[in-house]
């Protein structure tokens, strides 16, 4: 198979969903992506072209970017557009898949996207119009597309039953998680609490911050912006060196912060919202996010049972792989041709 992936998200910070396509290439590769064509493309920012370079060097994959100086609005425009076709960049390919940044064109093979989550979708009054407008737009694309990838059961059936697409054109590829999150490692000599909540309504701070005031022992809280410009490493540091790992989110396609604070021996508080079972296993203490003293006696109950907990977040985090992803991707791809 020859397969165009976007990477544009790349050329920006890594988030989530830069960390995801990251991951999902390296996966294919691992899988036997070198006996197909990987082909990473998108046109992209001066500033950002750096970033998507370092993110992708020493990656097997053939690039065709294109560096532009109003990488958004080029994007936007080839979407709205629908001209030219991908295939006079890329060539022939088998597959086409994009992300929520873009929707290429193209005039032959699979046609292939991924969501996240669809909270933009549920929650749009909480959320700027861009972004809402975006992915919206990522939405109706779905239904032209031969493969939706997403990222839990959960989302799956959110997809199905909120964008009407048959289940059967859906693909789960859970996230994996990088081997740099392990118990190994330096960590920090004062106990805390670590969370990545942010002001995010979704993310729910406020909250968190208020469960750990009604602590009896009174652990400081170590959140963004303090990490949010942390790298693996040192992201990897602040999750083994907590005494209690705390993700109150009230919305989540997944939650992958839970799985790599499991796989770095920290136990962990999490929101009791069905979007994050799949994240949690049977392996977190799970709370009300709306209800901060429910919060605070699940991080006392985290403590008290640090040991037993920590044990069934390493179990529970070995099932998550890149490998695996990959393996997924690539069996969706080849399923649908």
């Amino acid at each position: 198979m020859r397969i165009a992936y976007d990477v544009t998200p790349l050329s920006h910070p890594r988030t989530g969903v830069g960390n995801y396509i990251l991951g999902a290439l390296k996966g294919m590769l691992e899988a036997g992506g070198h006996a197909h064509e990987l082909v990473a493309f998108g046109p992209v920012s001066i500033r950002g072209r750096k970033l998507l370079d370092d993110a992708l060097a020493g990656l097997d994959v053939e690039r065709r970017m294109v560096t532009v100086p109003f990488a958004h609005a080029t994007r936007r425009a080839w979407g709205t557009l629908r001209r030219p076709a991908a295939e006079r960049f890329l060539g022939e390919f088998d597959v086409l898949h994009f992300t929520d940044w873009m929707h290429p064109p193209q005039r032959r093979g699979l046609r292939v996207t991924m969501i996240h989550d669809l909270g933009p979708l549920h929650f749009p009054e909480r959320l700027h119009p861009r972004t809402v407008r975006m992915h919206t737009a990522n939405a109706h694309e779905a239904h032209k597309c031969d493969v939706v990838f997403v990222n839990s059961e959960y989302t799956a059936a959110d997809v199905a039953v909120r964008l009407a697409v048959p289940r059967e054109r859906i693909r789960v590829a859970y996230p994996g998680v990088s081997t740099v999150f392990t118990p190994a490692g330096p960590g920090f000599d004062k106990p805390f609490i670590f969370s990545t909540a942010t002001s995010d309504w979704r993310k729910n701070l406020g909250n968190l911050q208020e469960a750990c005031e009604l602590l009896d022992e009174q652990l400081p809280l170590i959140t963004p912006p303090y990490v949010v410009h942390l790298g693996d490493d040192d992201l990897a540091r602040f999750y083994r060196g907590a005494s209690v790992f705390v993700y109150p989110s009230r919305f989540e396609g997944f939650g992958m912060p839970v799985v790599e604070a499991m796989a770095s021996g920290t136990p962990c508080v999490v929101s009791n919202h069905a979007s994050l079972d799949e994240a949690s296993g049977g392996a977190a203490v799970r709370v009300d996010p709306e209800s901060p003293q429910a919060i605070a006696a699940g991080i006392e109950e985290a403590l008290s049972r640090r040991d037993e907990l920590v044990a069934r977040g390493l179990e529970h985090a070995r099932r998550f792989t890149w490998l695996d992803t990959g393996r997924a991707h690539l069996r969706g791809y080849a399923d649908a041709l």
